[in-house]
């Protein structure tokens, strides 16, 4: 037992030195005290949730539904531990009465990370419908989003975002564009 607890203590300490997207956002929310991680697997999203769980200072678990993330940190702010929820484009497509019947209206600061579909050499027609559809129901919720498309800005945005959740007390999503997380690899 020991030696896997050394070995996951290893990983950890990798990616927190690791200037990889996903070894900043995890050094980003570990610097924010985001620690309770709720999550809908995804292939772009893979490298992120490994070195999470990997990492003892987070407590990461999937979840069946989108919907199911986002109430479990919400419960979790109202008892006084901070979250955020890692999902995928066509994933987020199922939020928009969760986000207006409870984040918005009980000022939830609910930190999203969504893995962009739907753009940028994308093969399913139904992925790209749900992509054109995301920022307008972030707009018509008036929620901030950012869409982060490049490694020198993904820390300064969501750090910032996540202060400003935390202090508004309002939600944010943050779009994890395919030119910085490099999407998902189609294979013929």
């Amino acid at each position: 037992m020991a030696i896997a607890e050394q070995h996951n203590s290893t990983q950890a300490a990798q990616a927190s030195s690791d200037n990889s997207w996903h070894g900043i956002v995890l050094q980003t929310l570990k610097r924010n005290e985001i620690s309770l991680i709720p999550y809908v697997p995804d292939r772009v999203l893979t490298p992120l949730i490994k070195n999470l769980h990997a990492d003892p200072f987070f407590t990461t678990f999937a979840t069946a539904r989108e919907e199911e993330a986002v109430g479990i940190v919400s419960g979790a702010w109202m008892g006084g531990r901070r979250g955020a929820v890692l999902m995928q484009t066509s994933g987020f497509a199922t939020l928009a009465n969760v986000l207006a019947s409870l984040a918005v209206p009980y000022q939830i600061p609910l930190i999203m990370f969504v893995s962009e579909r739907g753009t940028l050499g994308e093969f399913n027609y139904g992925q790209s419908l749900v992509c054109r559809t995301m920022r307008p129901v972030l707009d018509s919720l008036a929620l901030e989003h950012h869409t982060i498309t490049r490694l020198d800005e993904l820390e300064f945005i969501a750090d910032r975002s996540i202060k400003q959740a935390v202090t508004t007390q309002a939600p944010v999503a943050l779009i994890l564009n395919p030119l910085l997380t490099g999407g998902k690899v189609f294979d013929k």
